[in-house]
Formats: structure tokens, sequence, C-alpha cells
């Protein structure tokens, strides 16, 4: 074996310990922010030492879910628009493009959709049915192939970046099983989530399938199994947010239908 081949084994082996680095950090975090969780809600959240013990693992499993949220959007945001990764004055193709950041963010995500889809396997289907399943399943199978490709992480992080309207989704759970249904906070987060997941999860993924149609001669360089995978998950994962959309939006008419006819 040559210097170049012991240099490229050395590179492989840094980054697979990169990326086995980035998932176990992805588990432990959702591990710690659930504990914590717990603890935070016990000491000051009246509402949650009320709440059964199915009730108290849904609560705390959000914890982790707002907080990987957070990190998701925030990492993808700076990667897609902030950072020079994809920056038009590159010369190196679109779906090439990677950074070691990139790669960790994609890391810490697969080790949190695994942890998650575990714990609903174990409590099916207290926190999620099917429809979670699918969407887990589906975002982990593009995860990795995009990590271990080096391919199309722009197209990754963008669906990533959908991941901001979760906090709005945890918070409309936790004040309706906290009782606050029927408060002002309930009604502007409804309408914020109405907002929000229109511009994240609607008009973001006719940006994405507008991308992918005019940069369609890099797509058409995707591995085999990732070219297919981008022309099969993200429209399913697009069917699914417009389903959840039109049940977002009927929940928002009946909310503020309720709340003018209490005025």
């Amino acid at each position: 074996m040559g210097f170049v081949g012991l240099m490229s084994d050395a590179a492989a082996r840094t980054k697979g310990l990169r990326w086995l680095s980035a998932i176990s950090a992805g588990v432990l975090m959702c591990k710690i922010v659930y504990d914590f969780t717990d603890v935070i809600s016990s000491s000051f959240i009246k509402a949650y030492r009320k709440l059964n013990r199915k009730e108290k693992l849904e609560w705390n499993n959000r914890g982790f879910s707002t907080f990987h949220a957070i990190v998701a959007a925030t990492g993808s945001l700076y990667l897609l628009f902030l950072s020079d990764l994809f920056s038009q004055a590159d010369d190196e193709l679109i779906i090439n493009r990677t950074s070691p950041l990139s790669d960790t963010l994609l890391g810490v995500s697969i080790g949190y959709f695994l942890s998650d889809l575990a714990m609903i396997f174990y409590h099916y289907p207290a926190l999620g049915g099917v429809e979670y399943v699918i969407h887990h399943v589906l975002s982990l199978c593009a995860i990795i192939q995009s990590l271990i490709s080096g391919q199309a992480q722009f197209y990754i992080l963008l669906v990533l970046f959908t991941e901001s309207t979760t906090p709005l989704v945890n918070l409309r759970w936790y004040l309706d099983i906290s009782g606050r249904k029927s408060s002002k906070t309930y009604i502007y987060n409804g309408v914020a989530l109405f907002f929000g997941w229109l511009a994240a999860r609607i008009i973001l993924f006719v940006f994405f399938f507008y991308h992918m149609f005019v940069y369609f001669d890099q797509v058409k360089l995707v591995y085999p199994l990732g070219f297919y995978s981008l022309l099969v998950v993200p429209p399913a994962m697009a069917a699914m947010n417009v389903f959840w959309f039109w049940k977002i939006a009927r929940g928002m008419v009946k909310t503020l239908s309720k709340a003018r006819h209490s005025m």
C-alpha cells in the first residue's frame, strides 16, 4: 500500500470516527434533555405533576424533540444561507459539497431520529402512530445515505430546516395537556404554527423541487439509490406535510371561531 493509500485509509477512519461520535452525541443529547425536562418540569410546572405516566413520557419526549429541532434548524440555516458551503462562487458541484460541520449536524440528527424511533416502537402507539414511523424511517434513510455518500447534503439540510416548526407543534401540545386550550397563548401559537408550517413545510418544499428542476443535470449525477430517493422521499414527505397542514388549518379556523364567539 502506498503513501496515498495510507492517507486515504486514515482520512476514512477519521471521517468514520466523526460520524460515529456525532451519532452518539445525538443519542446522548436526547437522553440528557429527556432527563433534564423531567427534572425541571417536576420542580417548576404544576400541570406536569398532575399528568399520568404516559403523558409525562410524551412531555419529556417532546422536550428533546424541541431541542433537536432548534439545533437542526439553526445549523441548517447557517450552512445553507450564512456559510460559504453552497456559495455560487464555488466551482464544486452543489450535490457534492460537504463539510465537517454539515457531517456532524447530519450525524446528530441520525442520533435523534434513532432515539425517537426506538421510543416510538417501545411505547407504541403512545408516542405516535404509523405516520410518525414512516416519517422517521424516510428521514433516517435520506440522512444516512447523504452522510455516507457525501452527496445531496444541500437538499437534506433544506428538509432538516423544516424542523423549525416542531417547537410550535410541541408548544401546542404542552398548552393543550396543561388545560390552557382556551388561552390567548394557544390561539397565538395556532396562528404562528399555520404561517410557520406554510413557510417552512409548504413554500420551502416548492423551492426544494424548483431547485432540483434547475439543477437536475447535477441531481442526475447522484449515485443511483440516492437519485431515486430524491425522486421518492421528498414528494412523500411533502404529501404528509400537506395533509398535516390541512389539519392545522382546520384546527386554527375552529379555534378562532370559538374565540370569536366567546367575545
